[in-house]
Order: C-alpha cells, then sequence, then structure tokens
C-alpha cells in the first residue's frame, strides 16, 4: 500500500477549488455574496471575455483592515462562524471560509480595501493563492477584488471551459440570481464594457424581476401569505401562462438561491389539473423561516438545502400559491387586432410556394376568425358540386397539410351532366372505398371521430391522430428539415443560460431548420424557421431545445431532432374543436383504423379507444 502523505495547503486549496470553482459563474456567485454580506448596498460587476481574463466585483460595504485582508485568504479563515452552535443558526451566504482561498489558488488577484474611518486602504496581490505584494493605498471605502487568468495554472480545467458566448451568459444568471434574492441591493453588470443589467435596490422584489424579466413581469401574480413560522412571498404566473421547462422556477430560502426537488413538488402541485401536462410555471419565490430550521451546510456550492419539518415547508408553498392563484381569475381579455388597410387594387403577384401552401388550417387571430365566421353566415350558400362533384374539388376541400400526410381514396367523379338538386348529401363520403369494413357515424365535441364495425364503436381523437401521422412522416425524412424564410424577423427571449446555449449550437439548429443569431441580452433574433413550424410558435419550440440542451442531450442529436419533430407535428396538426370537413375526418379514420401501430400521439396519449356493444348495454341495464 503507498504511504499515506498529508497534502500541501496547496494542493487541499486546488482540490476545494475543484468543488467550489467550476468557472466564472461560481467566482461571481462568491463574491457578490461576499458583498452583500459584507453590508453593501451597491455592488457592481465587471468581466471580459466571459470572465475568464478579468473579473472585477466593486462594493460599497464595511471593506477589510489589513489583518483580515491577509487572513481573508486562508482557508478556512472566515469572519461569520465563530463556535460549533453557529453552525445551526447560520444567516449569511457565505460562511465556510473557503471560497477566496480556492478563488486564488487558481488566478491572479489584486484586492483593495479599505474599512470607513480608516486613512488609507489595503492593496494585496496574489499569484496562485500566495500573497507577492502588499502596500497601502488610496481607495474609497468598501472593497474591490479583480480576479485574472482564471485556472491559468490548472490547464486541466481550462479545457473544460466553454465559449466566451456561453461562460458570460452563465455569469449573466449568476447576477441576476443575485439580483432576485436581494432586491435592496443595487446591482450593476457590465459585460465587455457593455451594462446589460442595472437594478434599484430600493428592496421592491417587483422592480427586480421587471430588471430580470422584462414585460413577463406584468403577467405574473403577487402573492404573500403566512404558514406558523413561514412566510411566503414573490410572484408566480398564471395557468395559461405555463412555459414549456422548469428554466424560470427560481427560489430563495433566507435569501439564499437553492434548488429543492420538495419545492418545485409544492409549487407543482398547486398547479394540478389547471395545467396542460408538459408545462410548467415560473416563480420567483422567496421562503423564510427560523434559520435554526434548516441545514445550508450540505453542499459545497451552498445551491442546496435540507429542511427540520419538510411536510410544514411543503404545505406553506403548495397553500400559498393556490391561495394566490384562487384569488387571481385567470379569463384573459380578447384582444382583437386593428383590421388592415385596405390597398388599392393593382396586378396580382405571382403566389409564392408558402403562399399555395395557406388554408383554413392554420393559427388564426380573433379579429380573422371574427372577419371568417362573419363572412361564411352573411355568404351566399355554395354549390355542392364545386366541392363534390370531381376529384380535384374534393382534394381542395381537405387540409394540404392532411394531404400531404395521407394517402387519399380514390374519388368516383360524378358525372356533370346529373342535375345539382339529385346530389346525395353523403357524396364526399362516398369517396372513401365503399368495402371498408367499418362506417363513419360523425364526430362528438368538434374532436372525436366516431366509428362503428360490427358490434364496436370507436372514438378517434382527430388531433392526436393527426400528430402521430405528421410526426412518422416527418421522422421518415433524414434530410435536414426545411425551412422557410421569415420576411420579418422575430426575436425571442429566453433565460441567459438558453441564450447562451442556442448561440453555441447553431450548427445543430441550421440541421433542425432554424437560423439564429445573438440580439440582446438573452434575445435571440430568428431569421428561418423549420418550413411546417408556425412562426408564432418559434419561440416556444427554441426554449423546448434550450432546455433539451441544457439537460445535456446536446450528444444525442436524434433526440433533440425527435423533439423538435413532436413540436412541429403537434403544431401542424388540426386540433381539436375545429371544425373539420367530412372528407378529412373520413381520411383520418381510414388511417387509423387500417393501421393497429397508430396508437398513441408522439406525446403519449392515445389516439383510439373501443366501446363495445355489451359495455354499452351494461350501462343501459340492458344485460
Amino acid at each position: 500500500m503507498p504511504k499515506i502523505i498529508q497534502l500541501s495547503p496547496h494542493i487541499a486549496n486546488l482540490i476545494a477549488a475543484g468543488e467550489v470553482v467550476e468557472r466564472p459563474a461560481s467566482v461571481v456567485k462568491e463574491l457578490l455574496e461576499n458583498a452583500v454580506d459584507a453590508g453593501a448596498s451597491q455592488v457592481t460587476l465587471e468581466i471580459r471575455d466571459g470572465g475568464m481574463t478579468f473579473l472585477r466585483v466593486t462594493d460599497n460595504g464595511c471593506g477589510m483592515s489589513p489583518e483580515d485582508a491577509r487572513t481573508a485568504f486562508l482557508r478556512h479563515a472566515t469572519s461569520k462562524l465563530k463556535t460549533a452552535e453557529d453552525l445551526s443558526a447560520i444567516v449569511t451566504m457565505g460562511f465556510r471560509g473557503e471560497a477566496l482561498a480556492a478563488i486564488a489558488s487558481v488566478s491572479r488577484i489584486d484586492l483593495l480595501t479599505k474599512t470607513p474611518g480608516a486613512i488609507a486602504g489595503t492593496s494585496i496581490h496574489l499569484e496562485a493563492g500566495i500573497i507577492t505584494e502588499e502596500s497601502e493605498a488610496g481607495c474609497p471605502d468598501g472593497t474591490t477584488i479583480i480576479v485574472r487568468d482564471l485556472f491559468y495554472n490548472t490547464p486541466a480545467r481550462m479545457k473544460f471551459m466553454k465559449s466566451d458566448t456561453v461562460e458570460g451568459s452563465k455569469v449573466s444568471a449568476a447576477v441576476q440570481m443575485q439580483a432576485l434574492a436581494h432586491p435592496e441591493v443595487a446591482f450593476r453588470f457590465l459585460r465587455d464594457g457593455k451594462e446589460v443589467l442595472s437594478t434599484p435596490g430600493t428592496g421592491s422584489l417587483e422592480a427586480a424581476v421587471y430588471c430580470v424579466y422584462g414585460r413577463e413581469c406584468g403577467k405574473m401574480i403577487e402573492l404573500e401569505s403566512k404558514w406558523e413560522q413561514y412566510t411566503l412571498t414573490g410572484y408566480i404566473s398564471k395557468p395559461t401562462d405555463a412555459r414549456p421547462s422548469r428554466a424560470l422556477q427560481t427560489f430563495f430560502v433566507n435569501d439564499r438561491p437553492v434548488k429543492s426537488r420538495l419545492l418545485v413538488a409544492a409549487l407543482e402541485e398547486a398547479y394540478r389539473n389547471q395545467m396542460m401536462v408538459g408545462k410548467f410555471p415560473a416563480c420567483v419565490l422567496h421562503l423564510r423561516l427560523p434559520a435554526n430550521a434548516l441545514d445550508v451546510n450540505v453542499h459545497p456550492a451552498k445551491t442546496e438545502v435540507k429542511f427540520l419539518n419538510e411536510k410544514a415547508v411543503f404545505d406553506c408553498i403548495h397553500y400559498g400559491v393556490l391561495g394566490a392563484l384562487n384569488k387571481t381569475p385567470d379569463r384573459p381579455s380578447m384582444q382583437f387586432k386593428p383590421a388592415p388597410a385596405v390597398s388599392q387594387p393593382h396586378k396580382a403577384a405571382p403566389a409564392t410556394a408558402s403562399q399555395k401552401q395557406e388554408s383554413f388550417f392554420r393559427t388564426m387571430s380573433a379579429q380573422e376568425y371574427k372577419v371568417f365566421t362573419q363572412a361564411v353566415s352573411d355568404g351566399p350558400t355554395p354549390d355542392p358540386l364545386a366541392a363534390a362533384v370531381t376529384v380535384k374539388a374534393v382534394e381542395q376541400t381537405i387540409n394540404p397539410v392532411i394531404r400531404e400526410s395521407v394517402i387519399l381514396p380514390a374519388v368516383v367523379p360524378i358525372p356533370s351532366s346529373q342535375p345539382v338538386e339529385e346530389i346525395p348529401e353523403q357524396v364526399v363520403m362516398e369517396a372513401i372505398p365503399q368495402d371498408t369494413p367499418w362506417q363513419f357515424v360523425g364526430e362528438l365535441y368538434n374532436s372525436y371521430i366516431l366509428i362503428q364495425r360490427d358490434e364496436e364503436a370507436y372514438l378517434i381523437d382527430k388531433h392526436a391522430a393527426h400528430e402521430r401521422i405528421l410526426f412518422e412522416k416527418l421522422k421518415a425524412n433524414q434530410e435536414p428539415l426545411s425551412s422557410q424564410s421569415l420576411l420579418m424577423p422575430v426575436s425571442c427571449r429566453l433565460s441567459a443560460e438558453g441564450a447562451a446555449i442556442l448561440l453555441d449550437n447553431r450548427m445543430l439548429l441550421e440541421e433542425l431548420g432554424f437560423e439564429i443569431e445573438e440580439f440582446g441580452e438573452n434575445t435571440l433574433l430568428v431569421r428561418q424557421i423549420p418550413m411546417d413550424l408556425d412562426v408564432t410558435q418559434a419561440e416556444e419550440a427554441l426554449e423546448l431545445l434550450a432546455s433539451d440542451l441544457l439537460k445535456g442531450r446536446a450528444e444525442r442529436i436524434d433526440t433533440v431532432r425527435d423533439e423538435l419533430l413532436h413540436t412541429v407535428a403537434c403544431k401542424a396538426a388540426i386540433k381539436a374543436g375545429w371544425k373539420t370537413s367530412t372528407a378529412e375526418l373520413m381520411v383520418l379514420a381510414e388511417q387509423v383504423m387500417a393501421r393497429e401501430d397508430l396508437k398513441h400521439c408522439p406525446h403519449g396519449r392515445p389516439i383510439c379507444i373501443s366501446l363495445s356493444k355489451k359495455q354499452l348495454e351494461k350501462q343501459f341495464k340492458r344485460c
């Protein structure tokens, strides 16, 4: 067995750095927390090159004496713990005494600090955790710490760093988290000389949320409740504003940002039966409880906590959120867009390919739908021959997406000499081959196709069926997805990490039919989207992609591609509640009844369920 030796302080610090300092964002988190603990009311962060080459934090806190400044970079040196009993009632952000020592061991640091009332401040320079220079210096009250060349002496760690864009966005996310945790502190963030975040520091959480999330704040519900010794405040999203991922769920416990499955479960339980499957609420929630009711000494990065009474914490979150949702009616008013101006008649331009694909089965605005329904009710009764006499006429009544995604049955044309009044009303239904072993009965609730075969009845979810057929068609085509260039680019605002991961995977997005570029902080400009994706769904599709990539699916391109195809198929398929022509319903029914493999939509919902005559007779007490 090799001889056991005691590691040198330098090696021990490098190991601690591996636990605490993962990337520039980790350094920022520790330094900002130290600034808050020092009583600062104003904190400024500046970074260059994603924080790898230059990172400066300036605060107006209490500062340090020369002796404290030297001691601060020693391992396990802290001003926040003195006795073992203090561990059970930690109220500060930093307390381990490892952060500065760990950061200094893998970087070059300059420190300027001065306490109020002192004649002069202290300047210290460190290389790999060793003080090489120390002197008096003129400086304002507070502390300025500059971190240069992070991981310069640990090249193995350097190779794991991402691009400057990604690392800078993770720093931005860390600053945003601190701004939401401490609305009483004015944070200012400069990235490569450009200001990207500034909060007022007035103590208003609403102001901090607005600075971080912009107009999204106006859609959120304010929450304030008490449960035993616990207090819950913050903002939650309405059920109608649910997100495709949990990226915008932010929790703070005693002003400390934490990750907790318990808190997530309590939040989402309050939304149960109010939100679609696969959607998630957004929140910024502050939970405050006695310091001795939780343990924050669980994870080196201090992002996890353990609660003394988990049930009480769950109930506080659950009932607090549920109460706020019940107090706020979730019935958004209909918004009408002004009717477009009518231009003067002119020579019509040739129809483009996308215009030829236009059909009724697309997302209409409220104004479009109103005009359409009014035109239908006021217009003349159409000639039945126009929709059913010839093969061409029947095809024109069918959604182009359905025409392309399923095999149309042969249509027997009706002789043109036949009088109009003698054409049977079921002429479109007769377009389906007569030897089918099933009978089309009708449609329920504009959503479910009703079919009878022998002594079995079948209910087919038309949206789920069409979605599955479209998905299989798209998946069978292994070529890069066809894309459409947008006449007017669309801006999409995502989380800082979401925008960064998409920008870092542009090549993958191009394979999936997207063309994006950076457009301000956390905002992307979308110039191209997949052909079958509606432009109104572009932001949601990109957010889903970002969520997948952040979960580590970047290596599994097929999985990411399938997720996008799910979204495209879902958005392009006919919807439940839409009025659908008999011809379209018959085509979908024929596909489902002829194929045993069409069982579930891509999201797992059943396509078809059966009801036997015997089951029905039991309900009517006939047997």
